[in-house]
């Protein structure tokens, strides 16, 4: 499991639109803590995770 910082994820319509991105990439595992804007997800690529967040407008950084 990796965990990524997305700074902008601040609702439930973010972590909405991160989930539908996620998931359309393949079977997933994610865990948010949208306090600390920390998003944790199992079972994909890091670099692939990284791309499809930035490409619908959530740059995220691994941790």
């Amino acid at each position: 499991m990796t965990t990524f910082h997305v700074p902008d994820m601040s609702c439930g319509h973010c972590k909405a639109s991160i989930t539908e991105a996620l998931e359309g990439l393949g079977e997933v595992t994610l865990n948010f803590d949208m306090d600390a804007r920390e998003v944790q997800v199992d079972g994909l690529d890091p670099a692939a995770v990284i791309d499809a967040l930035d490409e619908i407008g959530f740059p995220a950084s691994a941790k």
